[in-house]
């Protein structure tokens, strides 16, 4: 017997054939959305990178030599580290510098700069990140800066200074710009005068396009677009031409959101030349220092000793 409806007609075979593979596209970029969605801390944080940092005996020697003073903070089931050097002399402190890591970086790597921020007469603080050397606990935004706030509050509390400098680089300055919007609202004692950003990115969530999927899927966004144009100090942009892995646009970007606080200086080299080795960096921060935060009559302290 013959089918009443007669048989399926070459249309409705190829719209079944689209629907079936717009039903397989739709599955397949849920499963990839879900699959980046979990993935995303693994993606983001690379403590491995930054290796286990230095040795017990390293570390007791930095505070005999340097005076290093250790803090260990315990939040949300994590203890992280803080280091504290003070500025050491005579003279009372500047203020106080947080300096926020790179990712594949920790405190250790960060003495350096530490030094110089304390030949200008600061006291800084290096707040550790969770996941990262000899702290424990899973890094986030939100852990990564509740810890660096409560190590700025030990620090502050040890020295006593309220004017407060923010130094980050890389995915640094996303955590720097975050204390900076928690700060802002709060009843907060910190007076913040000034923001160094190394290679800093408009935000992680505009990453996300990359990977074909929408902003608002990032767990952690860091939106410094977001907090600059609200933020009350001026603003120190430090950005390389050739940036591979934060492009020069995003700190381009940023500093167009408020021209009249933020400054960007343009360095040759990659991400990882090391701009902050050169006297190029160091001048400009310390320009920058001497106007957010002037020295006291008299202190004629520099960050460049003779010969760097």
């Amino acid at each position: 017997m013959t089918d009443p409806a007669g048989p399926t007609s070459p249309p409705s075979r190829l719209r079944g054939a689209v629907v079936r593979v717009v039903r397989s596209a739709v599955i397949l970029y849920l499963a990839w959305g879900v699959t980046l969605f979990f993935m995303q801390p693994r993606m983001l944080y690379l403590p491995d990178l930054a290796g286990g940092g230095m040795r017990e005996d390293e570390i007791g020697a930095l505070e005999q030599r340097e005076g290093l003073v250790r803090h260990w903070i315990e939040r949300d089931g994590a203890r992280t580290e803080a280091w504290l050097l003070r500025a050491g002399t005579a003279e009372p402190s500047r203020g106080l510098v947080a300096i926020t890591h790179g990712n594949a970086e920790l405190i250790d790597h960060l003495l350096d700069d530490a030094r110089r921020w304390r030949r200008m007469g600061f006291d800084v603080v290096l707040p550790e990140y969770r996941g990262y050397g000899r702290s424990t606990g899973s890094p986030s935004q939100d852990g990564i800066v509740g810890d660096t706030l409560a190590a700025i509050d030990w620090a502050l509390a040890q020295t006593g200074r309220r004017a407060l400098v923010l130094h980050g680089r890389s995915l640094g300055t996303g955590v720097a710009m975050q204390v900076a919007a928690r700060l802002g609202e709060v009843a907060s004692p910190h007076g913040l005068e000034l923001a160094v950003l190394e290679a800093p990115f408009t935000s992680i969530a505009s990453y996300a396009p990359r990977y074909g999927l929408p902003p608002f899927i990032v767990r952690d966004p860091y939106r410094t677009d977001e907090v600059l144009p609200v933020l009350g100090c001026p603003v120190l942009i430090l950005h390389t031409r050739d940036d591979e892995v934060v492009p020069i646009a995003h700190g381009q970007a940023l500093a167009s959101l408020a021209p009249a606080r933020i400054t960007l200086v343009e360095f040759d080299g990659s991400h990882n030349s090391g701009i902050s080795m050169t006297r190029q960096y160091w001048t400009a921060v310390e320009q920058a220092a001497a106007r957010a935060v002037p020295p006291e009559a008299g202190d004629r302290r520099s960050v460049l000793p003779d010969g760097t």
